[in-house]
Parts: structure tokens; C-alpha cells; sequence
């Protein structure tokens, strides 16, 4: 069961997903109504119109309302293996970072800046070595509760970060480089997660130019405690959407390149997947 922010004819409205159908929620509910509610399960159930349509006929939008997206770094053994090579010189602050108490943490996008599902991602013009990110995105209640699970994309320059870790903010945020969606899985109907898995599938002329997985038992910290660290000395009134990290990274011969598709698949979730654009 899921729950996606779509456009209709109407406006913009609230989808509750049921295998291939959805109902549609009141005009005038926001997916933030139903996830910060006290049960977004029982609220949406209640809320659902009693007619369905089929999900591939949905419009659908990123799943973030008014929400602030933040990042986590290097919360798997993969990716500080990776930031350690890519940035040889800052070798002992990911490995560090990796083992501290303290998270890394960054903003990410604000709200309109995120990318939906099936829209152009971007790669930053005057980066060389650029990939995507696949992450667990935690959707985050103003009182800091995880509420709910989605897909996100973290694009990423390699080479402007690994040249120097202060450059990170422009390796990392820029126009079209993150990607969340297709939908919501409420926490409640969210598997557990030490046996998710993650998956990255990047297409190239009709190719498969890049493929690898993972799974959440690798991520070394604990959802619950990245929220935590987010919420120490800052307020989210509207809620927060926080990515986990990655633990999928290409080898270092490789960049994404315009035209390419990366589909990124979580269990329990679905599939997000953006064209590369200009």
C-alpha cells in the first residue's frame, strides 16, 4: 500500500495505492495531512473515494509537500570506501566520519527543487565524473517521527567533491539533482528493513550500462538515529524527508551521461526512474 501526490483535472490530489489500483483521496487533502496524522493507514483507508483507477493512468508528482529534503554521507562501507578514493588527500574524514557518533548531514533540496518520477534529472556541466545515488528517502513528521518510506536519487558530482570536500555543497546541490518518488510507503506497510534491498539499473541506448545492489543491513547507522541528528538543533514544521545514504557506487570508469536512464528499485516501495537531461 502506498500513498502518491498526482495531478488530476481537478488539482492536485492524494492517491491511495492498492496493488494496480488507487482511490482518490477529497479534494483539499495533502499527502502531509494523511502522514502526519495519528494513523495514515486507517486515515487514508477512510478518506479513499469509493471508485478506483488504474495507478499507470496516474499523473504522478514527487511525494513531498512543503518538506525540506536533507542527505545523510557516507553510512555504508561502500560509499566511504569511495569518497577515500575519490578525495585521497581527505582520506581520514570519511573514514572518521564513518565511524563518529556525529553523522554527516546536508541539505539537499528545497521542495521545488525536487525532480518527479520519469522527469530529467541533470549532470552539472562543469563536473566530469557524475552518478547517481540510490537512497532509502525517510519521510519525516514534524515531530520526528518516520512516517513513511520513498525512493531518492542523490546525483552527485565525484570529481568536484573529491578535488575538495568543501566543494561539496556544489558536487551535491544543484538544478535537477535530486530525484524522490514514485510514492510513499506508509511505515506501517514498509517490510522490515534489515532485508531491503536496493537496486540500481542504469540504461544507456537501450543497454544496461551499470547495475549493482545492496541491502539495508549494510547501512551502518540506524534510520531512527540519522532522524535524531537532524532534529538536535532544528525544527521541521512541515515535516522532513531525510536520504540515507548509498551503498551502490559505480567503478570509478564510469559517468552518466545525457540520455542515460537510472531506474532505482526498494523493496516494499517501487521503482523511481529519470531520463539524464541537459
Amino acid at each position: 500500500m502506498h500513498l502518491a501526490k498526482v495531478r488530476t483535472d481537478s488539482g492536485i490530489a492524494v492517491a491511495w495505492i492498492d496493488g494496480d489500483s488507487a482511490r482518490l483521496l477529497p479534494t483539499g487533502t495533502t499527502l502531509s495531512d494523511v502522514l502526519h496524522g495519528k494513523n495514515p493507514v486507517a486515515l487514508a483507508t477512510a478518506k479513499a473515494g469509493p471508485g478506483s483507477v488504474a495507478v499507470s493512468s496516474l499523473d504522478v508528482l514527487a511525494p513531498v509537500d512543503r518538506q525540506e529534503v536533507w542527505a545523510a554521507g557516507v553510512t555504508y562501507q561502500r560509499s566511504k570506501v569511495a569518497r577515500e578514493e575519490e578525495s585521497a588527500g581527505a582520506a581520514q574524514f570519511y573514514d572518521k566520519v564513518y565511524t563518529a557518533d556525529r553523522p554527516e548531514l546536508f541539505l539537499k533540496a528545497t521542495p521545488d527543487r525536487v525532480v518527479p518520477p520519469g522527469k530529467p534529472i541533470r549532470i552539472r556541466a562543469d563536473g566530469k565524473w557524475n552518478v547517481p545515488e540510490p537512497e532509502l528517502a525517510l519521510v519525516i513528521s514534524p515531530h520526528l517521527k518516520i512516517v513513511g518510506y520513498t525512493v531518492g536519487n542523490d546525483v552527485s558530482s565525484r570529481d568536484i567533491e573529491g578535488e575538495n570536500p568543501l566543494y561539496l555543497p556544489q558536487a551535491k546541490i544543484y538544478r535537477g539533482s535530486c530525484a524522490i518518488g514514485p510514492w510513499v510507503t506508509p511505515a506501517a506497510a514498509m517490510p522490515p528493513l534489515p532485508g531491503v534491498g536496493i537496486r540500481l539499473v542504469i540504461r544507456r541506448r537501450n543497454a544496461v550500462a551499470f547495475e549493482g545492489t545492496t541491502t539495508l543491513d549494510k547501512l551502518a547507522r540506524t534510520c531512527e538515529s540519522l532522524v535524531e541528528w537532524l532534529g538536535k538543533e532544528l525544527d521541521f514544521p512541515h515535516g522532513a524527508v531525510l536520504l540515507t545514504g548509498t551503498g551502490i557506487v559505480p567503478p570509478d570508469d564510469f559517468t552518466l551521461n545525457v540520455g542515460d536512464t537510472v531506474e532505482i528499485s526498494i523493496d516494499g516501495i517501487g521503482t523511481l526512474s529519470n531520463p539524464v537531461g541537459e
